[in-house]
This record gives C-alpha cells, structure tokens and sequence, in this order.
C-alpha cells in the first residue's frame, strides 16, 4: 500500500491563486498541519515495521530452536515419587500391625 503524498509533496506543492481564492495563509497553516501528521504517521509506520521485523526474527529463531533441539519427551513421574508412595503405604501397614497386631487383619 503506498500512499500517493509523503510531507516533502505536500509541503512542495503550489496552488494557482484566484480571484476569489481561499485565504493562502489559512491553506499554508492547514497544510503544515497536514505535514506534521504524514511525518508522525511516517516514523509510526517505521517503528512499527521495526517491531514486525523483529517478531518475524524472534519467530524464526524459536522455530529453528524447536527444530534442532531433541525431540521432546512427555515427561514421566519420577520413580523416586512411586517408591516414596509405596515406602508410605508400607509403613503404614508395619504401624497398624504393630499397634493393633494380628486382630486388624482376623
């Protein structure tokens, strides 16, 4: 999408006067307003064509980390955790036997 003004043409172009003309000062203020915008909107246009250019970047490099890094393993619950839960449940029972002994399991 190009724009067909930038603020060099505005700010050169020439208007023909006439007879009953608009006030040339009144169009010369309206067009330094009109100057100051399209020069914002030309350094906003830029900034944000920088940040898309550096997501893009940012994008890319993710992508080529996901590719060349090993291939990714659900992970798996530590063995540490299933001992630890049957270590539990055996002294559990080792406790019942020894406080209640042989009637628990009659």
């Amino acid at each position: 999408m190009d724009t067909k003004l930038t603020a060099k043409k505005i700010l050169d172009k020439d208007f023909k006067t006439g007879l009953r003309g608009y006030s040339q000062d009144d169009v010369d203020q309206f067009l330094d307003e009109i100057i100051q915008d399209y020069e914002n909107f030309e350094k906003i246009l830029a900034k944000k064509q920088e940040e898309i250019n550096m997501l893009k970047q940012e994008l890319e490099a993710a992508q080529n980390a996901k590719r060349h890094s090993p291939s990714q393993v659900q992970p798996q619950q530590p063995q540490h955790t299933a001992n630890t839960n049957f270590d539990i449940l055996k002294r559990i029972s080792n406790l019942e036997k020894h406080v209640f002994g042989d009637k628990l399991y009659d």
